[in-house]
């Protein structure tokens, strides 16, 4: 009799990990970087998109390069301290390294780069979690930017609705999300349903490291002070 090709037994041991070759490529690749480009920038990010950041990556590949990873990872590859920084000063750079945070290798003049970044934004849908960034509610009545199809989904994410001779109509007012509070999986699949974009995708300059200085953009941070001494 032929074995079930339902219960087979799968394998787990030849999935591959990140581990120490991968963060020796990166450490290496930022060490490279920085004995090339004359300017090293320290960026944060706001909701990060992978395909609109790739864009962005691919507007500058000629002149520059761009490394996001582990705080860690960037830190022992610029150096922490007097001792083991890989430049003069990098070690600046490294003490800001924290949270949602990258690095930018690059050969573009200071001005281009400033305008760059400020002139970057991005818009897309807020995912679960998301503080809304208004109140958004649907009145009661026929909701005609549905098709009857979707009545069914519509209730499951929590609609009062119902179908009136083939039209999906709102039976009571209904709240989808509340201003400054975070979105359920339910508001989300909805305000994307409504066209309703709240995310921005944003990135923002905290410091500038070359040769022969060292430049803070970002104020209020914890730690600035001690940064500029160090």
């Amino acid at each position: 009799m032929p074995k079930s090709k339902r219960n087979r037994a799968v394998t787990l041991s030849k999935t591959k990990k990140k581990g120490r070759e991968h963060k020796e490529g990166v450490v290496n690749g930022i060490r490279e970087a920085v004995e090339k480009y004359p300017s090293i920038y320290l960026f944060g990010y706001e909701n990060m998109r992978n395909l609109k950041f790739k864009e962005f990556r691919d507007q500058l590949k000629s002149s520059s390069r761009f490394f996001l990873g582990s705080n860690k990872v960037m830190q022992v590859a610029l150096g922490r301290s007097a001792g083991d920084e890989l430049r003069p000063g990098i070690r600046k750079v490294s003490k800001l390294l924290c949270g949602d945070s990258g690095l930018l290798a690059t050969n573009l003049p200071k001005e281009e780069v400033e305008r760059l970044f400020r002139e970057y934004e991005d818009y897309d849908f807020a995912r679960t979690g998301t503080n809304a960034t208004e109140k958004v509610e649907l009145n009661e009545g026929p909701l005609e930017q549905f098709t009857h199809e979707m009545e069914p989904f519509l209730r499951k994410q929590g609609l009062p609705v119902r179908l009136n001779k083939g039209v999906v109509e709102l039976i009571s007012d209904f709240v989808v999300c509340e201003e400054g509070k975070p979105l359920s999986p339910e508001s989300a699949r909805i305000l994307r349903l409504l066209g309703i974009k709240m995310a921005t995708f944003k990135l923002h300059l905290i410091c500038r490291w070359s040769s022969d200085d060292f430049e803070l953009y970002k104020e209020g941070l914890d730690d600035a002070s001690d940064v500029e001494s160090a």
